[in-house]
Formats: C-alpha cells, sequence, structure tokens
C-alpha cells in the first residue's frame, strides 16, 4: 500500500482510545492516497472518501462528549474546528457526487495536514486537560467495565 501519513509516537495525546481513533483516521487517510495513486477510481476513492468522513464524525463525537462531561474550557472553539472539516468535507463529497470534482493530491495533503496540525495542537491541549482532571490514559476499558456493571451491555 502507497503510505502518504505514517503514525509515530510523536503524535499521541496519551490517552489510549483517543491514540487509536487517530490511528484509525490515519490508515483511512492512507487507504484513500493508496487509491488515488493505484487508480482505483472515482467510485472506490469516493466509498473510502465516505468511510473516512464517517468515521471522524464518530471521533468528533467521543472527542466532544468528553469535553463536555469534563467541562473543557477550550470545548467551542475544538467543536467550531470540528464542523468546519465536516463542512468542507460535505461540500466535496456532494462535488464528488455530482461528477464536479475528483480527489487530488492536493487535497490528501490537505487532509494530512489539517489532521496532523489538529492533533499536535488542539486534541493535545484538550488531552493535557483531561489527564489533569483525572482522567486514565485507558479510559475506555474502566468506562466499559462500569457499564457491563450496571446494565449489562457493552458502551460501545
Amino acid at each position: 500500500m502507497e503510505t502518504l501519513f505514517t503514525w509515530s509516537d510523536d503524535l499521541s495525546v496519551g490517552i489510549q482510545e483517543i491514540d487509536e481513533q487517530h490511528k484509525e483516521l490515519v490508515n483511512l487517510l492512507n487507504r484513500l492516497h493508496d487509491a488515488v495513486v493505484s487508480h482505483h477510481g472515482s467510485t472506490a476513492c469516493s466509498e473510502i472518501l465516505n468511510q473516512l468522513a464517517e468515521y471522524t464524525r464518530v471521533h468528533f463525537i467521543v472527542e466532544e462528549s468528553l469535553m463536555r462531561i469534563l467541562h473543557y474550557p477550550e470545548f467551542e472553539q475544538h467543536k467550531a474546528e470540528h464542523e468546519a472539516l465536516v463542512a468542507q468535507v460535505v461540500a466535496l463529497q456532494q462535488k464528488l457526487a455530482a461528477g464536479q470534482a475528483t480527489i487530488t493530491f492536493e487535497l490528501l495533503h490537505f487532509l494530512k495536514v489539517w489532521l496532523t496540525k489538529h492533533i499536535a495542537g488542539s486534541d493535545r491541549r484538550y488531552a493535557g486537560f483531561f489527564l489533569e482532571k483525572g482522567m486514565s490514559p485507558d479510559w475506555s476499558h474502566h468506562v466499559e467495565q462500569t457499564m457491563q456493571k450496571k446494565w449489562s451491555w457493552k458502551f460501545w
């Protein structure tokens, strides 16, 4: 597979579940890059972009939920960054569906740079805040255990 973006521990925010989600975003971006480089066609590229967009929305919901729960003071600003990216991707998806755009290397570079800057800046700030508030770096394990004890169903 042709790689655009290599995950490194330099991108870690120190919270296992968030890091795992970021790794999946990197993986999806690399799959999209590989599809473009390998000339898999607009349908295949659009399908991967749709997967990337959907996973991004889920990831943003997780982050924003944690921010609300922990009363993160920069929540509104962070949410606005998320909304701006989602709006850009939705506009691109609409153009792709209408045959008015293609997935280019410039787009892939934009997504890579956006993700890198967002993780290294905004995400590290909230992660530091979460950890200062006493959140465990492996919080997802604790949430899952708590949810199973309380309601006997898996949270996610």
